[in-house]
């Protein structure tokens, strides 16, 4: 099966959106909705098919799919976003994500944002964080622990979702931003520095050999091509006012 990128379309209401560590700022609706299209350009570039979810006009951070699921090969799990304005967007995802796997959800007491959700082979990482909580790591290691995965728990503080700073680059090897996450908990991994002046650069999306990074991080764009990765670049600057990475407007399936 070719890998599919299921994305949302930008809700009108995108300025609504949750927020945790920034100040509100205008967002511009229609430069957010071409800047996402040039994304899906992007990901189709990178050899995926992207499938679009119908819009959720009324769900401010609709577009943020990732936050929605967790897919792994075997199965996918449907999360319990952190910020209670967002627990609708998980329906319609399961919805179509049922087309390709079986379906787990997280319950209640369990929260969880999947851009907390870092998939290293068979090991899961999982940030603690102000939308992701013990209950729901529990959780993920009752639906994961019987088919082989490990799953672990790590503090988040400085950034609003253990994604936000790291990105797997190859097998082995992770781009990181060091003041944000400390590079010896993923013992066997070697790791990249982001440049400090660009701490948000670390959310990037590989495949094969290319390598996909927010335009407002030309040091970080160097730093993929010199190690001989085909660099795109994208305008992600309206859906960054909602503290979105690049890795948050699209659910992978491989």
């Amino acid at each position: 099966m070719k890998p599919i990128a299921l994305t949302r379309p930008v809700s009108p209401k995108l300025i609504d959106c949750e927020l945790t560590h920034l100040d509100r700022e205008p967002i511009d609706i229609s430069k957010a909705k071409s800047q996402h299209k040039k994304y899906g350009q992007a990901l189709e570039k990178m050899g995926y098919t992207v499938r679009r979810l119908s819009e959720t006009p009324d769900l401010p951070d609709g577009v943020f799919v990732e936050d929605t699921a967790v897919v792994f090969d075997e199965l996918a799990i449907i999360t319990r976003p952190g910020a209670k304005s967002r627990r609708p967007e998980t329906s319609s995802m399961a919805e179509v994500l049922k087309e390709y796997r079986g379906l787990h959800h997280i319950e209640a007491p369990g929260t969880v944002d999947g851009g907390d959700v870092l998939v290293l082979g068979k090991k899961v990482y999982i940030g603690i964080s102000q939308r992701t909580n013990r209950e729901a790591i529990r959780q993920f290691d009752k639906i994961l622990n019987p088919i082989g995965y490990e799953v672990n728990g790590i503090k988040v503080t400085d950034c609003l979702h253990l994604k936000t700073a790291i990105s797997q680059l190859e097998e082995d090897l992770l781009l990181i931003n060091p003041k944000w996450v400390d590079k010896d908990i993923f013992k066997g991994f070697h790791t990249l520095f982001i440049h400090p002046d660009e701490p948000f650069g670390a959310n990037v999306l590989r495949r094969d050999n290319w390598a996909l990074c927010s335009e407002a991080f030309p040091r970080t764009a160097d730093l993929l091509a010199k190690r001989d990765y085909e660099v795109i670049s994208v305008d992600q600057s309206e859906m960054a006012k909602a503290e979105a990475g690049l890795t948050c407007c699209s659910v992978i399936v491989e």
